[in-house]
């Protein structure tokens, strides 16, 4: 059922709790943040210590998290959820709620612009190696620490666990886990349960490359009115027309399963 309840998640026992709007639609809680009050919680929480993550789900993962598969906990167990898709953005206005939209992109970036210290310590969890060499290039004034796994690693619990070791064998101010979904979400979540973990966590797919120049992003202007997805399948058709199809569909019965539940609820309350 899509309904809008108050949260207050208790980052830890030192830290000054907060409270934010959050929606549940589509099978998943999302947190009602603009770019600026994620900014602003991610600067509080940082003092914290402790390892909290943050997933930025789009139509794709929204998708993906209805299969029986067990890909919902790492989601349900994210410190902060943010709507990363124009079209859920869209969807949830149609049905009568406001759900910003942030990008996993624009908040990496916002964050090494913004919110990282000279000297401040990266654990990176990347799919190649040239994604921390050009980091280390970009901003030679942070500490980098990388571990590049190997495909497959979700369903290699030995692999995994390495990347579990490698986050928490030293103390982190942030984790980028920039391996893909839902990769980069159950390593998070296995991070969440270790008592030694450190640091805010990010899930942010291919935004390091992204910034780093690796991969093109979309024009500001494609961004900006919710075509990045487009532009994202024009420069790699082959490895995400499947995905982008096949997502229409189930994303269609969410949506009509919203209106079902909208539906009777103002039956009942007549």
């Amino acid at each position: 059922m899509s309904d809008i309840t108050r949260h207050s998640p208790a980052i830890s026992s030192n830290l000054t709790e907060f409270s934010s709007d959050r929606l549940h639609l589509f099978g998943m809680t999302f947190d009602r943040l603009d770019t600026l009050g994620v900014l602003a919680q991610i600067d509080i929480a940082r003092e914290a210590g402790r390892f909290n993550y943050i997933v930025t789900p789009n139509v794709d993962h929204v998708v993906r998290n209805q299969s029986p598969a067990g890909l919902a906990a790492p989601y349900e167990g994210a410190w902060l959820t943010l709507c990363d898709s124009m079209p859920l953005t869209v969807l949830a206005k149609l049905l009568g709620h406001d759900l910003p939209r942030v990008t996993g992109s624009d908040l990496t970036a916002e964050i090494f612009d913004k919110v990282l210290r000279d000297g401040d310590r990266l654990a990176v969890v990347a799919s190649h190696l040239g994604v921390v060499d050009r980091l280390r290039h970009h901003y030679p004034h942070l500490r980098f620490r990388e571990c590049i796994p190997p495909l497959g690693v979700i369903d290699d619990p030995v692999e995994l666990l390495k990347c579990v070791d490698f986050v928490v064998t030293e103390q982190n101010d942030f984790v980028f886990l920039a391996i893909g979904s839902p990769q980069s979400e159950a390593i998070a979540y296995a991070l969440s349960k270790h008592d030694r973990a450190s640091g805010i966590g990010l899930c942010i797919g291919a935004s390091l490359e992204f910034l780093t120049g690796l991969k093109p992003r979309a024009p500001r202007w494609m961004s900006a009115v919710g075509l990045e997805w487009l532009h994202r399948l024009a420069t790699d058709p082959r490895r995400l027309w499947r995905r982008y199809l096949y997502s229409v569909l189930p994303l269609m019965r969410l949506v009509a399963r919203e209106l079902r539940q909208r539906l009777l609820r103002v039956d009942v309350k007549r």
